[in-house]
């Protein structure tokens, strides 16, 4: 039994070694050895080519205001919700949630309408501030915060729900205030769960490409690596930018790790009493209530405007609050446009290929996590969930470098089978696929952990012991009792597989293979009805996430916020 958990411990880390190690490896490579000698001339280059390093610093100015404007609004929302209870709790707490439904750069298109310079902030105050020329690094902030905040949300409710009651009460019996409760109890056991969200969002906003790219923000190293790609292939400065991008979010997790990391402090494994939430009544409904409504109003903004955008008749919505004309005429294009019924088919297959890779590799994590005695299962499970403070940015552009190394070799050149599996200039989809799978990973096998640890082993060995074979036990026993944890993993996996940016916008190199995501990028910068269509394109993802994270949130509950940490 032992060795079979080996072989399967040694299997899994081989494909991860492959599919993960090996871009790093090869981005690092490329910017450090140059016709087999060592070099850190191009390293020192890019901190000393003014652009680069004025890139880098305004994507770190992104990402920390990001974060703190994420960290801002979510932990009064999460305390709220935590302390008191009163009327449509249960419906604010699902609205604050809706900003996920919507990649970043999706709603950047709403907000272009909203905040341009004959948008709908100048009709009310009958302005023409061009409010996204003069402040975009503001409004890539802005845009990010608001679709973020939510993993911080998540995992601050979730540190919130794990403290034990027992130590506020008896620090208010001692006369400590709330305000000198919150400081000096709650904040300190909840700051794991705040870094967990708060490393996530850093990272992501950090190496957030599309955003920036849909706001014209392109003094920012994201923007700067994908500009490079024209470039890839003659000279080592992209590389040695994207092993800095990867260095500076690793230092910076690494950094945050160790400074919060002296202050957690260790609880009991269960709350001595059970918490009560608070009934409020009157006004102070209301005032609960309002935190709630005023962040989902501006968070829902690009959502409202990429909607109204897509009801849009092209050119009628010009200096005006709405829409003059509304037509359904954007969906029809968009169902019937080559480019865009070919992105969608595109995106449901590399998704679907990229879930079933997840499944039965995240299964097999999780059982030697979870089941097996091994030593390094816990290593194993970290190396797992490191894709999601890697960034895409970085995994992409290893990916590149694999394929341009691949599509180099004799064998590959000579056959046009090889040639379309490994060169991404001919054909993307292998690429893709292991591009999803790899940065989804995290998702799946959390979900698996989390069902493996609530199922008793005593149901598969009773299994075992009536003479089952362990193929059948599994079929019969564990993946029934764990099937609804794999398929919240299963709907993650795949809805934000096809809503995937980096690796979408990085490896898809013609129209043809173009997925969702690229799509909608390449519409909106045609003119005409480009961004009207790409409008449509986006309603149909934030419809299609919608559902998605609805199914998980009721699979899952308060657990979901585990998904989204390191």
């Amino acid at each position: 039994m032992r060795r079979g958990w080996n072989l399967l411990l040694w299997g899994t880390t081989l494909v991860l070694g492959v599919l993960f190690v090996l871009p790093i490896v090869l981005v690092v490579k490329n910017g450090f050895w140059v016709d087999g000698v060592f070099t850190l001339r191009y390293l020192v280059g890019v901190f000393r080519n003014p652009i680069y390093a004025e890139g880098l610093l305004n994507s770190f100015a992104i990402a920390a205001g990001t974060t703190l404007l994420a960290v801002c609004i979510s932990v009064p929302l999460a305390w709220i919700s935590h302390r008191y209870d009163f009327p449509g709790k249960g419906l604010f707490s699902a609205i604050v949630l809706v900003p996920m439904i919507l990649p970043p750069f999706v709603g950047a298109i709403g907000m272009t309408q909203i905040l341009g310079q004959y948008g709908v902030l100048n009709a009310v105050l009958g302005t023409s501030v061009d409010w996204l020329g003069s402040l975009r690094y503001f409004g890539v902030v802005v845009i990010q915060a608001l679709t973020l905040y939510p993993i911080v949300y998540l995992n601050t409710a979730a540190a919130l729900a794990n403290i034990d009651p027992a130590m506020d009460e008896a620090a208010a019996n001692l006369g400590a205030g709330g305000r000198s409760r919150f400081f000096k109890i709650t904040l300190p056991l909840m700051l794991p769960g705040l870094f967990a969200g708060g490393t996530i969002v850093f990272i992501w906003s950090f190496t957030e490409l599309g955003t920036p790219l849909m706001l014209n923000f392109t003094k920012c190293a994201p923007v700067q690596v994908f500009d490079s790609l024209k470039d890839i292939g003659a000279s080592p400065f992209p590389y040695a930018l994207v092993f800095v991008v990867l260095t500076t979010s690793v230092i910076l997790y690494a950094v945050g790790k160790v400074a919060f990391g002296r202050n957690v402090f260790a609880m009991q494994g269960k709350a001595a009493v059970m918490f009560s939430a608070r009934k409020l009544s009157g006004w102070h409904c209301i005032a609960a209530a309002a935190p709630f409504a005023v962040v989902s109003f501006f968070a829902l903004l690009p959502h409202v405007g990429v909607i109204l955008m897509s009801f849009c008749k092209p050119g009628s919505w010009y200096g005006t609050v709405l829409p003059q004309v509304f037509t359904l005429g954007n969906y029809s294009e968009a169902l019937s446009h080559e480019m865009a019924v070919s992105s969608i088919r595109n995106s449901l297959g590399f998704s679907a290929a990229a879930v079933v890779f997840n499944l039965l590799l995240g299964l097999a994590i999780a059982f030697i996590v979870v089941r097996s005695k091994l030593r390094f299962a816990g290593v194993l499970d970290a190396v797992a969930m490191i894709p999601l403070a890697v960034p895409g940015l970085v995994m992409a552009f290893g990916y590149l470098a694999i394929s341009s190394w691949l599509a180099n070799l004799s064998w590959v050149r000579e056959s046009s089978f090889w040639g379309a599996l490994f060169d991404v200039r001919i054909n993307p989809t292998l690429f893709l696929v292991v591009a999803y799978a790899v940065r989804r990973l995290p998702y799946m096998v959390r979900s698996a952990v989390a069902g493996l640890q609530q199922t008793s082993e005593a149901f598969e060995e009773a299994s075992l012991n009536l003479g089952a074979s362990p193929s059948t036990t599994l079929r019969r026993i564990t993946i029934p009792l764990i099937s609804a944890n794999l398929i919240a993993g299963i709907l993650l996996a795949f809805a934000f597989s096809m809503l995937e940016v980096s690796d979408s916008l990085m490896l898809a190199q013609q129209a043809r293979y173009y997925p969702i995501t690229k799509t909608i990028y390449e519409l909106f910068q045609l003119l005409g009805t480009g961004r009207y269509v790409a409008s449509a394109l986006g309603v149909w993802a934030m419809a299609f996430l919608t559902v998605t994270i609805a199914g998980v949130s009721v699979l899952l509950g308060k657990k979901m916020g585990a998904i989204f940490r390191v």
